[in-house]
């Protein structure tokens, strides 16, 4: 029997909802493979902020530090502005923890169609690797002359040689493991400093993968790319923004943003690595038991995948797909109309249990 310890940070919104579905699911998997899992729970939220003035205690980087890994659900309120919410929780984890990977997997699913016409089931199965500390989410930066006709914000973009090299390494590597091919997301023709850098450090990286195929693609024809002819992409690297915003349009591709999954890595696991779902808290559905858990419950997949429990993962990924493929299970966001509750009960039903 092997146990493992995770905190769960259920968070906001749907986040309360979905949380408790990817456990169900991890603990279903983990009496079929002898897994076990002790959760500690924190209500580190908005909620909390509003109460008590802050997203989460003073000490609690400490509390997380020694957990094998992080599930977090969402982070969001209308009453609380989204740098206060992300920069309270979110962005503090991934930074002290060295989360400098963020990894988010898309798959169109049989079953599940996509909006876009060329995105064909079993044809999309694609990566995005997006730099996750640094970039053009830097701290440096600030407000001047507030409330003069002279106001100006300035917000500083840090690209490193260390960052730019550990998360092209990443996305190399996975390349290798996958089919071989990896694009690099980049704007070196209109931003001068930054992107040429970033440029220049994965071409110097590329040496140390020839038998990975690679290009650079700048970002706004990359979009339009990844619309037109998805099935032709297998890992995309890019930085802290380009990576964000190609999730997100990766995700609609797929078929909505509700299905995505995603991992915040420390691949050298010194600290603990966060897994979450793309969605945010969906204010708007809250409390009517009707979110979709499926990112949820693919992002514990990735969670088990991370500790070394590529099987379990695997039949988590393959019940996902057998709902999808063979039943018309489908919450709200996906054309359906089952709760929560229905479509976990579905994941559970192909696992087994």
């Amino acid at each position: 029997m092997v146990a493992h310890r995770i905190a769960l940070i259920p968070g906001d919104g749907i986040g309360q909802e979905v949380t408790p579905a990817a456990v169900e699911v991890l603990d279903a998997v983990g009496r079929r493979h002898g897994i076990t899992f002790d959760h500690d729970e924190f209500d580190w939220s908005c909620a909390r902020y509003r109460e008590l003035g802050a997203m989460m205690p003073e000490d609690g980087l400490d509390r997380l530090r020694h957990h094998d890994a992080i599930l977090l659900g969402a982070v969001g309120h209308p009453a609380v502005p989204d740098h206060i919410s992300l920069w309270g929780l979110l962005i503090p984890i991934r930074r002290s923890f060295r989360q400098y990977v963020n990894l988010r997997p898309i798959k169109v699913f049989e079953g599940l169609e996509s909006p876009v016409r060329r995105a064909v089931a079993g044809e999309v199965d694609l990566v995005v690797v997006r730099e996750n500390v640094e970039g053009e989410y830097s701290e440096i930066g600030g407000r001047f002359n507030r409330g003069f006709a002279e106001e100006m914000a300035v917000q500083e973009a840090v690209f490193t040689r260390a960052g730019i090299t550990r998360v092209a390494d990443y996305a190399f590597s996975l390349a290798r493991r996958r089919r071989g091919e990896l694009t690099s997301a980049t704007k070196s023709n209109g931003i001068v400093h930054t992107l040429p850098f970033w440029d220049e450090v994965v071409a110097e990286r590329a040496e140390a993968y020839p038998d990975v195929s690679w290009r650079a693609e700048h970002i706004d024809a990359l979009c339009a790319k990844v619309v037109l002819d998805p099935a032709r992409f297998d890992v995309i690297v890019g930085s802290n923004l380009f990576g964000d915003i190609l999730s997100d349009l990766t995700a609609a591709v797929a078929g909505g943003i509700g299905i995505a999954p995603s991992a915040n890595i420390n691949p050298e696991r010194e600290f603990p690595s966060m897994f979450e779902p793309v969605h945010g808290s969906a204010p708007d559905i809250a409390g009517r038991g009707i979110a979709n858990p499926l990112g949820a419950i693919w992002s514990a997949a990735m969670l088990l995948e991370h500790l070394g429990h590529a099987e379990a993962a695997a039949e988590v990924e393959q019940a996902i797909a057998a709902v999808l493929a063979g039943t018309g299970v489908r919450t709200p966001d996906l054309g359906g109309t089952a709760t929560t509750r229905e479509f976990t009960g579905a994941v559970l039903e192909f696992l087994g249990s």
